[in-house]
């Protein structure tokens, strides 16, 4: 077939807004210290009578005036208690454990089974929910679209593309095609395509195949480097690059996944000395009116684990990706269709 163009669990080590108020979710508590508190700092105290939050989340209680002892807000998570102090906790809901709700959200969908659907993310949506990101997600926009999204762990989300980078997924709509599409992802029997403008003139032969292991950043922990698995911690990742055309500023390439680590194609292609049109994390910079780093996963290949059916999609890049290109004076082309292979044989056995 070809066609073109355990979520609910609460996480409670996260952000309250200092003031909010208290709503029909909080509950109030209410206790005296007793004298195995006497002399103990107020957020271990606390951990002590509501041990079934942390203490990371009751500190922020604390900050955010949800606490009072005789009468009075505390002053500070430090600050020392005495046998029979009165305290009260507001316990409010955080971001966290309101992250996983529905919100209902326009989502293009290109196919859809009783098993999985395929779709076509728009840059700028996150993908899961994450710290500075707790809600307006591909997950909350899964689960207001299909409650059998919320049996799944991770509403059914196998796999990822960054906030910023568009393009094609697969997503899970019951558990046993979940299991069997993250067999096939490790298996790297998922065919999953992407284009890639980026910055100088391509140099080299035509194809190349990148195989670096990706880590943490050794010297900056928010983002991600090629490191030597010798010296510092890292998995091994492999991508195939091929150029497609080529321009005085740049080069349009495409690249295919051999595994699929933490912006695996931006630091592979920043390691060779190409690093993607304004992708300023990774040495990139705005150019040709691209504002966010110029990638798009436009082909999605694998076979259906249920029926056994060749599954193959392509997505053109959006607007802001096309006029880029024409701005370089470059075209996108689709990518060449496969033939369908037998069920089972994986892409290897394919031959070239």
């Amino acid at each position: 077939m070809i066609i073109s163009t355990d979520p609910l669990a609460t996480a409670l080590d996260g952000g309250l807004e200092e003031g909010a108020e208290a709503g029909a979710d909080s509950e109030l508590r209410a206790f005296s210290i007793d004298v195995s508190g006497h002399g103990m700092r107020l957020d271990r105290a606390l951990v002590q009578r509501v041990p079934e939050f942390s203490r990371s989340y009751l500190q922020q209680l604390v900050e955010a005036g949800a606490v009072r002892l005789n009468g009075q807000p505390a002053r500070r998570s430090a600050q020392r208690v005495q046998a029979g102090d009165a305290c009260e906790v507001e316990l409010r809901p955080t971001p966290q454990s309101q992250a996983f709700i529905p919100e209902p959200m326009a989502l293009s969908v290109l196919h859809e089974d009783e098993h999985l659907l395929v779709l076509h993310k728009p840059a700028g949506l996150v993908v899961h929910p994450a710290p500075g990101n707790w809600c307006g997600t591909l997950l909350n926009g899964l689960l207001a679209r299909d409650a059998r999204c919320a049996l799944l762990p991770r509403a059914g989300i196998v796999h990822r593309l960054d906030k910023d980078t568009s393009g094609l997924m697969v997503v899970a709509r019951e558990r046993q095609t979940m299991e069997a599409l993250v067999r096939l992802i490790a298996a790297r029997e998922v065919e999953r395509q992407y284009v890639a403008l980026a910055h100088r003139p391509w140099a080299g032969p035509p194809q190349r195949e990148v195989e670096a292991a990706i880590g943490r950043d050794p010297a900056n922990r928010l983002r991600m480097a090629v490191v030597d698995p010798q010296r510092h911690p890292g998995k091994p990742a492999g991508t195939q690059f091929q150029l497609l055309q080529q321009a005085a500023h740049g080069c349009l390439v495409r690249a295919s996944l051999r595994t699929g680590r933490t912006h695996q194609i931006r630091v592979h292609m920043a390691h060779i000395g190409h690093p993607l049109v304004a992708d300023t994390l990774y040495g990139g910079a705005p150019a040709a009116g691209m504002a966010r780093q110029a990638l798009h996963a436009d082909r999605l290949a694998f076979t259906h684990p249920a029926t056994g059916a060749h599954m193959e999609f392509h997505a053109h890049p959006p607007a802001d990706l096309l006029q880029a290109l024409a701005a370089w004076g470059l075209r996108y082309n689709p990518p060449a269709r496969a033939t369908p292979r037998p069920f089972g044989q994986s892409p290897g056995d394919a031959g070239a």
